[in-house]
C-alpha cells in the first residue's frame, strides 16, 4: 500500500480501482437482492448480475474520471467522503435490513445526535475504518496522472457506450427492474443516498412554502373543554395488551372505564410523515394548515410539549421542549416523557380561554436504545437488550425492553386520564395515536422507516386510544365507521371536541357524532 501510494497511476487505472472497489465493498447487498428476487434460472441470474455489474462498473468509472479530472482536490475529497458514507450505509443495510431510500434519508436529516449516538458501536466503527477510511485514504493520497482532455472524452464515451449497449441487451429485464426499482435503488451505492438526498432537498424547498390555509372556522360555544392529543413514538399495536397481546403491558389502562380502543393504521412508517398525517385534514403531498396551527388561529389556547422532533411546521403561541420544561421543573428527569405531564393541570386551569388543545409529542418507544426510555422501576420484563444490535443476538431481550416502554406509556396515559378526571368544570378528552409502528426482529427487520408498500404490518399497525369525560361527546356506533381507521380521523374528531365549526371539517372522518 505504501509503495503504491508513492507511485503515480494513470486516471484510467485510478478510476478502475475505485469503481471495482465500490462494486465489491459496497454493493454485495444489491446483488444478493437480485439473486433472491429474480425469477430467472441460475444461468439467467448469473447473466443478469454480470450485466448489472458491467453497467455499474462503467458508470462508476465514468463518474470517477469526471470527478477527478474536473474537480481535482475537491474531487478527491468527495470520493473519500463517498467511501465513508458507503461503508456506513452498507453497515446499516446489513445490520438493520434497511434500504437507503428517500424515507431513510429524511430520517437521517431529522435525527438528533442524542438519537444517532444510540447506533454508535464497535462493529460500526470497525466497518467504517476497514471499508471506509482505508479506501478514503487511497482516494486522498494516491498520486494520479490526469492526462489530456481527449483521453478523458475517450474514457467517458467508451464507458457510457458500454453501459448503454449492456442495458439494451437486457431490455427484456426492464419490467422486472421497474417492479423492484425502490429496492434496487436503495441498495445501490453511492447512488442511493446521492439521488435521494437531491430528492429530499427538492422536497424541503417545496415545503418551505407557506402552508395552505384552511377556510376560516369559528368556535360555536363557550363550554370549557380541553383536549390532550398524545402522539406516540414507534408504539406498535402488536405489543399492547388492549389489542390482545399476551403480556400485561397495559395493567392500568385496561382498568380505565370508558377507554375506547380502535383498530388503526398509520399513513407512513417514519416520524415526519406520520406526525403530519395525524395533524392534517386529509392525505396530501401538499402542506395544509395543521391541527394545532388551525385551532390556534381559530381562537383556542394551544400548547405543544415535546421530547421528540421531526414534526412539520408548528405556528402557535407556546412550544416547549423537554429541556425547556426541565428548566421550569428542575427536579424532573428530562430524558423521560413524564416531564411532559409536569404542571399540566395548572396550565389547563390557568388558561384564559374556554377551549384548550394540548399536544404531547413523546419519544417513549423510539429505538435503538429502548431500555433508556423508561425509569428503572418500569423494567418489569428482564433481562433487556441495551440496544438493537444486542437484540439481534437476543430477540427476547429486545422485546423485553420494548415491552417495558409500553408499560411506561400505560402509566403516563393513565396518569393523564386521572388528572383530566379531576378537573372541575371542564369537559375533557385524551387521544393517543402513534406516528408509526416498529419492527422487533420479525423477518430480520428492526425499527421502522421502510416504504409503505414494502413495510411489514408491525411498522404500520398502531394503537388508537380515546377517552372522554362523561357526557362530553357521543361516539359513533362501530358499524358506522370503517373496520380500520387511519390517522386523519384525529383532525376532524378534535375539531368536534373543541366545537370548531369549519368548512374543513369532514364528518366521515370523525369518531364522534357531529354536533
Amino acid at each position: 500500500m505504501k509503495s503504491l501510494l508513492r507511485k503515480p497511476v494513470s486516471l484510467f487505472a485510478f478510476s478502475c480501482i475505485v469503481s471495482i472497489g465500490t462494486l465489491l465493498l459496497y454493493n454485495i447487498p444489491f446483488f444478493r437482492y437480485v439473486a433472491d428476487n429474480s425469477n430467472e434460472s441460475t444461468g439467467g441470474q448469473v447473466a443478469l448480475m454480470v450485466s448489472l455489474a458491467v453497467i455499474m462498473l462503467s458508470l462508476n468509472f465514468m463518474m470517477t474520471c469526471l470527478t477527478m479530472y474536473v474537480m481535482r482536490t475537491v474531487g478527491r475529497i468527495l470520493l473519500a467522503v463517498f467511501a465513508l458514507i458507503n461503508a456506513t450505509a452498507v453497515y446499516f443495510i446489513l445490520t438493520y435490513n434497511v434500504i437507503i431510500d428517500a424515507t431513510t434519508i429524511e430520517n437521517v436529516f431529522n435525527t438528533r445526535y442524542s438519537e444517532a449516538s444510540g447506533f454508535f458501536s464497535w462493529p460500526l466503527w470497525l466497518t467504517i475504518l476497514g471499508a471506509g477510511a482505508l479506501p478514503a485514504l487511497f482516494c486522498l493520497l494516491q498520486p494520479v496522472v490526469l492526462g489530456k482532455a481527449r483521453q478523458l472524452a475517450l474514457y467517458c464515451g467508451c464507458s457510457l457506450a458500454i453501459a448503454v449497449v449492456t442495458a439494451l441487451a437486457n431490455i427484456s429485464q426492464t419490467l422486472w427492474v421497474s417492479q423492484h426499482d425502490t429496492e434496487l435503488g436503495g441498495l445501490l451505492q453511492p447512488w442511493s443516498y446521492l439521488v435521494n438526498t437531491c430528492r429530499i432537498v427538492s422536497f424541503s424547498q417545496d415545503e418551505q412554502a407557506e402552508e395552505i390555509k384552511l377556510p376560516d372556522g369559528r368556535i360555536a360555544d363557550t363550554e370549557k373543554a380541553v383536549v390532550v392529543l398524545v402522539i406516540g413514538e414507534s408504539a406498535r399495536k402488536a405489543n399492547f395488551q388492549l389489542y390482545g397481546y399476551g403480556r400485561n403491558t397495559n395493567p392500568l389502562l385496561s382498568k380505565q372505564e370508558g377507554l375506547k380502543v380502535y383498530q388503526a393504521t398509520s399513513c407512513a412508517t417514519y416520524t415526519t410523515a406520520g406526525t403530519k398525517a395525524i395533524l392534517e385534514p386529509k392525505d396530501s403531498e401538499s402542506l395544509y394548515e395543521l391541527l394545532p396551527n388551525y385551532a390556534y388561529r381559530t381562537g383556542a389556547d394551544v400548547t405543544w410539549r415535546t421530547s421528540n422532533w421531526g414534526e412539520p411546521p408548528i405556528h402557535i403561541g407556546e412550544y416547549l421542549t423537554n429541556e425547556a420544561l426541565g428548566e421550569q421543573y428542575p427536579g424532573e428527569n428530562v430524558y423521560y416523557d413524564g416531564i411532559l405531564l409536569q404542571g399540566l393541570r395548572q396550565r389547563i386551569e390557568s388558561s384564559p380561554k374556554n377551549k384548550v388543545l394540548i399536544v404531547l409529542h413523546t419519544s417513549t418507544s423510539h429505538g435503538p436504545k429502548y431500555a433508556d426510555k423508561y425509569p428503572k422501576e418500569f423494567e418489569v420484563y428482564k433481562p433487556v437488550a441495551e440496544n438493537v444490535e444486542e437484540g439481534q443476538k437476543n430477540p427476547g431481550r429486545l422485546i423485553n425492553a420494548y415491552d417495558n416502554t409500553i408499560r411506561y406509556t400505560d402509566f403516563l396515559l393513565d396518569s393523564l386520564i386521572n388528572m383530566l378526571k379531576s378537573l372541575d368544570g371542564w369537559r375533557s378528552a385524551m387521544l393517543f395515536v402513534s406516528d408509526h409502528g416498529e419492527s422487533l426482529g420479525e423477518n430480520k427487520m428492526f425499527m421502522h422507516g421502510l416504504p409503505m408498500r414494502l413495510a411489514p404490518r408491525e411498522q404500520y399497525e398502531i394503537p388508537f386510544l380515546v377517552w372522554t369525560s362523561e357526557g362530553f361527546r357521543s361516539y359513533k356506533p362501530q358499524e358506522s365507521l370503517p373496520a380500520v381507521i387511519d390517522q386523519h380521523f384525529v383532525f376532524h374528531s378534535v375539531l368536534n371536541l373543541l366545537s370548531i365549526q369549519s368548512p374543513a371539517y369532514n364528518k366521515d372522518f370523525d369518531i364522534f357524532v357531529s354536533q
